[in-house]
């Protein structure tokens, strides 16, 4: 009996090729060059979607936020996203880059910072802890900056529409989730708060709504049917 060596298939070292992931090294430089052309930050399902077959964008962004580590720019969490964004403590030299197109109103802002500390909220809870009514307009601002957008319905009657803040509003203000913004404690030291908040009429205590669990939630019934609906 004759031994034959063995032969490699041409069609099955070609078949390997195509389906064998990049070096890891060579992930991470797709990695990089996704998050510096992208406009909005990219999520993992779409760095996996983009790159070739088998290759671990989890692993290649841990590579290069260790990279960037100290840096002038930085991979940073944005929501379920990453970008790639200027060192917080550089911010000052983009000063002059910056273009204020308008300024919110106080109503807006008052507005604004509710949805952020108590969403899901509804606009008649919005009323209720500013004690005055809330425009339409001062909503419909906000919503076409893309800071807020509408959440889940609450089941309760008349169902009505909630409101949570944006990815884009957490990428504005630097942040990864609702939670990361400052309590009362750091707002008193900044100087942002009296010293002492004052106490409610009916001796209740306030309270923060920490429920952040219908952020970035698509309900399919979220989208308002009328005008009338908030």
């Amino acid at each position: 009996m004759t031994d034959t060596p063995d032969a490699t298939d041409p069609q099955d070292t070609r078949r390997d090729s195509l389906f064998r992931a990049p070096p890891l090294a060579e992930q991470e430089r797709m990695v990089e060059a996704l998050l510096f052309a992208a406009a909005t930050p990219v999520t993992l399902a779409e760095m996996t979607a983009r790159m070739p077959h088998g290759s671990d964008p989890a692993e290649a962004l841990h590579l290069l936020r260790r990279r960037y580590d100290g840096r002038g720019v930085q991979v940073t969490k944005v929501g379920d996203a990453w970008a790639i964004r200027t060192a917080a403590d550089l911010g000052f030299l983009m000063a002059r880059e910056q273009v204020e197109q308008r300024k919110l109103s106080r109503a807006a802002v008052e507005t604004l910072a509710i949805v952020a500390y108590h969403q899901p909220v509804t606009r008649a809870e919005i009323e209720e802890i500013r004690g005055v009514s809330v425009s339409r307009g001062t909503i419909d601002q906000l919503i076409e900056l893309g800071w807020i957008k509408f959440g889940r319905r609450r089941m309760t009657p008349g169902r009505p529409l909630t409101f949570v803040v944006t990815q884009d509003f957490l990428d504005h203000f630097g942040l990864e989730s609702a939670r990361d913004l400052p309590g009362l404690k750091e707002l008193r030291e900044a100087g942002l708060l009296e010293a002492r908040a004052p106490e409610p009429e009916d001796g209740s205590e306030q309270r923060r709504d920490d429920d952040t669990g219908d952020m970035f939630d698509n309900d399919p019934d979220a989208a308002p049917d009328d005008d009338d609906d908030y």
